[in-house]
């Protein structure tokens, strides 16, 4: 054995199975500790009834379940990573301290200073890749460089899986879990209470938590996988995976997805869309290595050129963030997909296009605000995903549309929820309306929406802006980039 004692500290990597720094400190120690610390650092800027808290907690009561069952348990402690890390390595008198790396330039800081305090203490810190399938410098091009269009990185990536099929190989824990220490007397796992968040139960309709509940989701979505490509596109269709949650939080091995894939399309199964989905979280690693190899991208655009833009300031865009943020921008489709993510946590990625492009490009405002505002709310919030989603929308990132691509919030919601099946769910007040009425009622004319109790400014907002006037406008701002180019 390489070490006496090592402690595995729990991430974004919430498994007792296919865990890379599991498994390593298992095979090159005669004793194993694990933990997780709720950073304070992270949740002491959160509101107390944020639903994701609750989600990890629910995470952590199975994972200590099953290190218990294998003979082990979860030491979880309410503080300062930096601080709290170091200490119970010193509490426990390990030699090392294994994780599983993290992309995120706050992580990286975070844990070289980690590393720095163990260092003092004579502690090695042993970092193993298990997020992604590649990292960092292993997808390259052919110069040596970065990518920074996804199609050429998706067919260096698909290539070099396909050279090295065992990068999608498990790390196996049971085997190895007799070198899990043994729970200590009075250990127990911390309640939302006790680090100052309130209960959130029922606010993740239909996400289960944990590992349990990532395995159930992705078995149910094995069977309607062929028909992703088509059905992803549509909100008011079980069309996702819904796993983008379980993936942010680590409680499903990646290697496992992308394995399955890899299976189903050597049997001929999975139709057209397992390449897809596939495709889906090749874009995941090209964010989170986006993220790793250009940080400035946290707070500027990916394209320099492109932070010469003005947006919208004072008052008046003050008034249209909130009515966006809120769902009161008049344009259905927006404000179903707001009234989503406000009341669940979720948004259909499809939707997530639509209202980053509708904020940046019909309201003109800084796709910056756009990005927080989902931080805070989304549940599955990825700062890699979250960062290249809006930069995208904008048009100021890698692979970015174009910025003079515009998406027209009535023709997306005409063609993706042709019925209004979606607004209907989330705007019951908009019900009825008829299919072709409901995705621009201010078109309908006014004794009709009388007639169907409608008021245009009291039961539902009128557009707070005009898409045609706004499209001249957004070419306009963007003119200083042509101009740059």
């Amino acid at each position: 054995m390489k070490y006496n004692k090592s402690l595995v500290w729990f991430r974004r990597d919430l498994r007792a199975f296919d865990q890379a720094a599991l498994h390593h400190a298992l095979i090159s120690s005669n004793a194993v500790h694990c933990c997780f610390i709720f950073d304070r650092d992270i949740l002491d800027g959160l509101p107390a009834a944020d639903r994701r808290v609750a989600f990890i907690h629910a995470c952590l009561q199975e994972l200590d379940a099953e290190l218990r069952a294998l003979g082990g348990q979860l030491i979880v402690r309410h503080a300062r990573a930096a601080d709290a890390v170091p200490q119970l390595a010193a509490e426990l008198g390990v030699d090392a301290v294994f994780v599983n790396g993290d992309y995120e330039p706050q992580a990286i800081a975070r844990d070289a200073a980690v590393a720095a305090a163990l260092a003092q203490a004579g502690i090695a810190f042993e970092s193993h890749k298990d997020q992604v399938i590649f990292e960092k410098h292993e997808v390259l091009t052919l110069a040596g460089q970065t990518f920074s269009v996804f199609t050429p990185y998706k067919n260096a990536w698909l290539k070099r899986m396909a050279a090295e099929p065992m990068c999608v190989a498990p790390w196996p824990v049971e085997p190895h879990a007799r070198r899990l220490a043994p729970p200590m007397p009075g250990s127990a796992l911390p309640s939302l209470k006790q680090i100052g968040f309130g209960p959130s139960a029922g606010v993740l309709p239909g996400i289960p938590a944990g590992m349990s509940g990532a395995a159930t989701l992705f078995e149910d979505f094995l069977g309607r996988m062929p028909d992703y490509r088509h059905a992803r596109d549509y909100p008011a269709v079980k069309g996702p995976s819904y796993l983008s949650l379980h993936l942010r939080f680590g409680t499903v091995s990646v290697r496992h997805l992308v394995r399955t894939v890899n299976e189903l399309a050597a049997r001929g199964a999975g139709g057209e869309g397992a390449p897809v989905w596939l495709s889906e979280l090749i874009w995941r690693e090209f964010y989170a290595m986006i993220l790793f190899h250009h940080p400035r991208v946290v707070d500027h655009a990916f394209k320099p050129a492109y932070d010469a833009i003005r947006w919208e300031a004072g008052p008046k865009a003050e008034a249209d963030f909130a009515a966006w943020c809120e769902g009161r921008t008049g344009y259905p489709l927006v404000d179903a997909a707001m009234a989503q993510l406000n009341q669940s946590g979720y948004m259909h990625n499809r939707l997530r296009m639509v209202t980053a492009c509708f904020l940046v490009k019909d309201l003109g405002i800084d796709w910056r605000w756009g990005e927080r505002y989902f931080a805070l709310h989304l549940n599955d919030y990825d700062l890699a995903s979250n960062n290249g989603g809006w930069q995208w929308a904008a048009s100021t990132g890698c692979d970015a549309q174009p910025y003079f691509r515009i998406f027209n919030p009535v023709t997306q919601s005409e063609k993706f929820d042709a019925a209004g099946r979606f607004i209907r769910r989330y705007l019951p007040r908009l019900d009825a309306l008829a299919e072709r009425e409901i995705h621009a009622p201010w078109t309908v004319p006014p004794m009709l929406l009388e007639h169907k109790k409608i008021r245009l400014g009291m039961d539902y907002p009128e557009p707070i802006v005009a898409h045609d006037e706004a499209r001249k406008r957004t070419l306009e701002r963007y003119a200083v980039v042509k101009a740059a180019a």
